[in-house]
């Protein structure tokens, strides 16, 4: 609750807007920088916790079957994480996700989460199908700006928490993932609210 910018100030990245003083349009305003800036963050993040835990994993990797069935193939497009033998031995898609609170209220009454639960729920809608169709587990991982997780994510994380506490026997082992995890996000944030800053002429 610290104002951050001039009231009625069209914001200076999207042109499409007018900024609240406390940044609610900062946060969920979806054009570049920030936007993709806090999603790569955050599985860059995510992809570094499966290295440090022993996990062989690989980021961006090429499926080729991830796709929106409306769409057709010709929209295929790369798992954000491909987890090796995550599942019963089959690999994983991860496919991260970030969404603001904030976003879609209307006159509803607000819930902690369910912006993220909504965004992992059409995830999977998605693409569960056809990662299923060939022999690959898909995993939401949605995430909101507060630092919520979706139920997906926190078994993920918890997992990768336990395979690294057995892996890298260290104090800092204990709460590094969802403390990383945490803190990523929060720098996400941050850094769509610096890049609407006004500008400051000495």
């Amino acid at each position: 609750m610290i104002p951050l910018f001039p009231v009625d100030e069209v914001c200076p990245v999207c042109h499409k807007a007018c900024l609240d003083s406390f940044g609610e349009h900062a946060v969920h305003c979806r054009e570049l920088p920030g936007f993709k800036y806090r999603h790569d963050l955050v599985r860059d993040v995510l992809f570094d916790i499966f290295r440090c835990a022993g996990i062989s994993a690989k980021k961006e990797a090429p499926v080729n079957f991830l796709t929106d069935p409306l769409e057709g193939r010709s929209t295929l497009r790369p798992a954000d994480i491909l987890v090796f033998g995550w599942v019963g031995g089959k690999h994983a898609c991860v496919d991260l996700t970030g969404v603001s609170p904030l976003v879609g209220l209307g006159g509803s009454a607000f819930a902690v989460g369910q912006a993220a639960l909504k965004a992992a729920s059409g995830k999977v809608t998605k693409h569960e199908k056809a990662c299923l169709d060939n022999q690959h587990v898909f995993i939401p991982f949605a995430f909101d700006t507060f630092g919520f997780l979706a139920p997906e994510a926190v078994d993920l994380l918890s997992r990768v928490q336990r395979v690294m506490h057995s892996n890298v026997m260290t104090p800092r082992s204990m709460n590094v993932v969802f403390k990383r995890l945490s803190f990523a996000i929060q720098k996400g944030v941050a850094a769509q609210l610096v890049a609407r800053l006004p500008t400051i002429s000495m």
